[in-house]
């Protein structure tokens, strides 16, 4: 019986490599027979893979990072969800593994059912253009990592962009209330932050009159599942899960993405909720 190291994933057998000479011919072969559009379909390919550069993997499930796309060998390190996010160096899966790299440098290749590929963000403060949007719900797709499935009460959010990074300074959304909080954002009874974000100039259509009425000209950013729940609906959306974000003092300047959204509820403001990530800039 074949040994995994424990809390690790089961993964496939492993595959059986052909020799070097079965390789060398399949790639001749190949060659000679590519047709024009299978030479376009090679181009689209290599413009994928450049594509992939930047993008991030969160791993969700106790997952091995090993040298090769298989179980042939022993696993460099067990990767598991308090993991930083990984960078993908290829964008399609070999053999059912992602090629990664570790924010310590190590790459590697990791069992793609235990990982979540974040959609790429929008690049440009141009395309962030909110429409009518359409209702929450714990299956969307958000920026890819799986973070809706926690959401409290989702329909209570009206989607407005999927997957978003705004640039911003936080400011301290829990000053003048009657509990100020040391990391500067209040800590919600369903164990969300309710944090604020001066966004830059660039990203100002995203103040709304609900922004700037109740939430002193800022946008709202909610990580989910960042502290101790404690009103009781909201415990099953935080079951099995809890958020490790950083976050940056007051009066950092940062990146924060996540899905656009907007309340349905009090004054109909702008958020990111739930957030992916948040970067120093």
């Amino acid at each position: 019986m074949r040994r995994v190291p424990r809390g690790s994933e089961m993964e496939p057998p492993a595959l059986q490599n052909p020799g070097r000479g079965q390789i060398l011919t399949a790639h001749v072969n190949l060659v000679v027979c590519m047709s024009p559009r299978t030479l376009i379909f090679a181009a689209v390919l290599a413009l994928a893979w450049r594509g992939a550069s930047g993008q991030t993997v969160t791993v969700v499930h106790n997952v091995n990072l090993r040298s090769d796309p298989s179980t042939e060998y022993p696993p460099i390190r067990l990767l598991t969800p308090s993991e930083p996010p990984l960078t993908l160096l290829e964008p399609v899966p070999e053999s059912g593994y992602y090629h990664v790299k570790t924010s310590a440098g190590a790459e590697g290749y990791v069992w793609s059912r235990y990982v979540q590929v974040a959609a790429t963000p929008s690049a440009s403060p141009d395309t962030i253009r909110p429409g009518p949007g359409i209702d929450g719900s714990t299956s969307m797709a958000g920026c890819g990592d799986g973070l809706w499935e926690h959401v409290y009460h989702p329909s209570r959010l009206i989607v407005l962009q999927d997957c978003v990074t705004v640039t911003g300074e936080i400011v301290d959304a829990t000053e003048g209330q009657a509990h100020h909080q040391p990391d500067g954002v209040r800590h919600e009874g369903d164990g969300d932050t309710h944090g604020w974000l001066k966004v830059d100039p660039q990203f100002a259509d995203l103040i709304n009159a609900g922004n700037t009425s109740d939430e002193g000209g800022n946008l709202v950013f909610e990580i989910v599942c960042h502290y101790k729940v404690t009103q009781p609906d909201a415990e099953a959306a935080c079951v099995g899960f809890a958020d490790h974000i950083t976050i940056p003092p007051v009066g950092a300047h940062v990146a924060i993405t996540g899905t656009l959204v907007r309340e349905k509820n009090h004054k109909q403001w702008n958020e990111i909720h739930p957030v992916s990530r948040v970067e120093r800039r």
